[in-house]
């Protein structure tokens, strides 16, 4: 019996040697419609070849000798595959010598690693365990646990040599490699538990739990530092009332924020330094804020709510710079309309809601009706008919009447010719509103005071300088900037040591984007 089980142990350990090929993790874990026939026939005579001879020394005693076997040889195989991933070959003294550039590729090398030691690896590793060992529960379960064991626990080891050097990660821009270190943790947190047995699981459970709490607390630390840089921004605003590159830059941020919800949710379940009562209603926040059946986490809406709400509010601060109070309106609405596109074209548009949406679009039609109405009452006023006029009016009068509409126009045209707007849409729309005001009135304006002049006999030409269509031409030559690439729109370093200023500043006007 013993030279007979000798013999097959040699068998066993020949057979897993020499069909390194055949026994490949991607061969094993991959479908049988990805390999050649002849594969998929030479891999089944292997596989089938070692569970006989496990079987025959199981039963008949030698369980532990094939088992012991069985884990040198494919522990060997887990640590050279991860060895050639990249996985585990840093050590901490290397990454904390790296600079930031480098040590993103090797998280994107260890992103991408870590997915191939998962979904084949391990994967591969299991079904070939679980095939081989099938006679016995508890020789499948103990054996894989303990040739596996070691090499799972390694894929957490870069990201926590990472999280030593925290100096190297708190900053904005980096949080969104965090984020995705955070999603990767998960996925291999979950994907391990599937594949263990019970004994191992809160071996598992506890690393990834402390892994991803440390990578979470960073997240936070950046979330705080990104409110603070938002509130003590000192730049100026922006000529004509465009976009504000702190709009740019904090939009176009949460906008990446939002594609990460799902982590996100995991970070801030519990912990937000904002509570529900602190948005106001006009935000149009609940907890169950957002659209279709799968709503978002009330932490991830109420946070990324706050965020925009510090945002408008630090733009509301800085129209107390402008001379205008028009250009300050219009500052609003280009600014506002900018904010609420970004929601609506992003997976934003899930967090906030629709009803978020629709009550800003309201906010900028607000503020334009004021740019409007405040920015252009002269010519309104100089274009309309006294209501006391009388059937006769002297030349002098109507002279006068002419006189005061083309200053009035001609003063306004010339003081927002560097006034923009840079939303298409939105340009078209105030240029067809203030058209459909103008000159309507204008024409009655211009046909009842022509006649009279015409009646006198007086040269028009001198007078009478705009034709009613000539307001439109006019009308349609305004509001347009030169276009700036996203690119030169960074926020400079300079805004995060700015001099700090309160939020509340200039929260009690009326034009106030924090109600």
């Amino acid at each position: 019996m013993q030279i007979a089980m000798k013999r097959l142990q040699k068998e066993f350990y020949t057979i897993l040697s020499g069909s390194s090929y055949f026994l490949d993790h991607e061969t094993v874990s991959s479908s049988r419609h990805s390999r050649s026939s002849i594969e998929n026939e030479v891999l089944g005579f292997v596989m089938a070849d070692l569970k006989s001879i496990a079987d025959c020394m199981i039963n008949a005693g030698y369980g532990k000798e094939c088992v012991k076997i069985y884990k040198l040889n494919r522990k060997s195989v887990i640590d050279e595959t991860l060895y050639n991933l990249g996985i585990g070959k840093l050590s901490s003294s290397q990454v904390q010598k790296m600079d930031w550039e480098l040590l993103e590729i090797k998280i994107t090398n260890w992103l991408s690693s870590v997915k191939v030691a998962i979904n084949a690896l391990f994967c591969g590793e299991k079904i070939l365990c679980d095939y081989v060992f099938s006679s016995s529960d508890n020789i499948r379960e103990s054996c894989f646990s303990e040739i596996a064991k070691d090499g799972a626990l390694s894929l957490f080891l870069f990201p926590e040599m990472m999280m030593k050097y925290k100096k190297k990660l708190l900053s904005l821009e980096k949080m969104f490699r965090i984020l995705d270190l955070y999603d990767a943790v998960y996925e291999v947190w979950i994907e391990l538990e599937l594949m263990f047995s019970s004994d191992l699981i809160p071996v598992v459970e506890a690393k990834a739990m402390s892994l991803l709490g440390k990578l979470g607390d960073a997240v936070r630390a950046m979330l705080l530092e990104f409110e603070t840089a938002i509130q003590k921004d000192s730049s100026k605003v922006v000529q004509g009332g465009g976009i504000h590159p702190l709009t740019r830059y904090v939009m176009n941020y949460l906008v990446f924020l939002g594609d990460y919800s799902g982590a996100m949710c995991g970070i801030i379940v519990d912990y937000s330094p904002v509570s529900l009562q602190m948005i106001p209603e006009s935000c149009c926040l609940s907890p169950t804020s957002g659209d279709g059946n799968s709503s978002p986490s009330p932490a991830i809406v109420v946070r990324l709510a706050w965020l925009v709400l510090v945002l408008l509010c630090k733009l509301d601060g800085k129209t107390q710079l402008y001379k205008d109070v028009e250009l300050s309106y219009l500052f609003l609405a280009n600014n506002l309309n900018y904010v609420v596109s970004k929601v609506r074209e992003s997976n934003l548009k899930l967090i906030l809601g629709s009803e978020w949406i629709s009550k800003h679009e309201m906010k900028v039609k607000e503020y334009m009706s004021k740019y409007e109405r405040i920015g252009w009452s002269k010519v309104f006023t100089a274009a309309s008919i006294p209501e006391n006029l009388t059937s006769e009016i002297s030349l002098t009068e109507v002279k006068e009447c002419f006189n005061k509409f083309n200053s009035s126009f001609e003063d306004v045209c010339r003081t927002q010719n560097s006034w923009v707007i840079p939303d298409s849409k939105l340009r078209d729309q105030v240029k067809l509103s203030l058209a459909s005001k103008i000159v309507p009135m204008y024409q009655v304006f211009y046909e009842m005071y022509r006649g009279e002049l015409a009646r006198t006999g007086t040269e028009m030409e001198s007078i009478v300088r705009y034709a009613p269509d000539d307001l439109q031409n006019y009308l349609s030559d305004l509001f347009y900037s030169v276009s700036v690439s996203d690119g030169s729109m960074r926020w400079s370093g300079s805004y995060l040591t700015s001099t700090s200023s309160s939020l509340s500043k200039g929260d009690t006007k009326e034009k106030s984007l924090c109600r």
